[in-house]
């Protein structure tokens, strides 16, 4: 029977901590350009120009139809190259967290694509065709109507999905990048108390999700119609 002994966690804090920063860069990262770049996406695959509404939804099922762990392979072993080709930069350049952050980002905006063109269309179509008759173009109408509306009904569904992709930083795995579940299996491996260590990573990952799904609850009844 195992012998549970919690003695190697306090010591390792700094190095989890150094762990659980990487995992909430890639996260914040991948969110923020996710959301940028998934709305232009969504707002293209929305468009009547057929060129960029193709591209999107093309974009989109490609990503969406990959797993994940296999993109952060291609970008581990693919952008490392062409980025030190490109600017000149010494070969063994350590680039993992840069790949890894475009890899996420560029994924997760399949995700935050589909959750932002359901947004837009749940705004009706009337206050677009109210904003033509004000005179605004397209995009005119889409930043100063449409979007501001569509992300306050997005936030629980960004926020989940913001969720999902913390969880799934662990994967940087396969680029030896040292992230928060991965600095824990470091730790655990080298003292021997790997099963500890795993637990108490996915305690902290627990509380920090479930927070957050209570947040998003929140939002959820508070944006609920009457």
């Amino acid at each position: 029977m195992h012998e549970f002994d919690w003695s190697s966690i306090p010591g390792a804090l700094p190095f989890l901590w150094e762990g659980m920063q990487t995992s909430l860069k890639i996260t914040f990262i991948a969110m923020v350009v996710g959301i940028v770049w998934g709305t232009l996406l969504a707002m293209m695959r929305l468009s009547s120009v057929r060129w960029l509404s193709v591209f999107a939804a093309g974009y989109v099922n490609l990503f969406r139809a990959i797993p994940l762990v296999m993109v952060l392979l291609w970008f581990f072993l693919i952008v490392p190259r062409f980025i030190e080709e490109l600017f000149g930069l010494p070969p063994g350049t350590d680039l993992r967290l840069a790949s890894a952050m475009a890899g996420f980002a560029l994924f997760e905006s399949a995700y935050y694509s589909e959750i932002i063109r359901a947004g837009i269309q749940s705004v009706p179509k009337g206050q677009l065709s109210a904003c033509y008759a004000l005179g605004m173009n397209y995009p005119q109408a889409m930043r100063f109507v449409i979007l501001p509306q569509a992300f306050r009904n997005m936030v629980p569904s960004l926020l989940t999905q913001g969720v999902i992709l913390f969880q799934d930083t662990s994967l940087v795995y396969v680029s030896a990048l040292a992230d928060f579940f991965g600095a824990a299996y470091k730790v655990g491996d080298r003292d021997g108390r790997l099963i500890e260590l795993l637990l108490f990573a996915g305690l902290v990952y627990f509380v920090i999700c479930f927070a957050i799904s209570m947040l998003v609850k929140q939002l959820q009844k508070k944006h609920r119609p009457a």
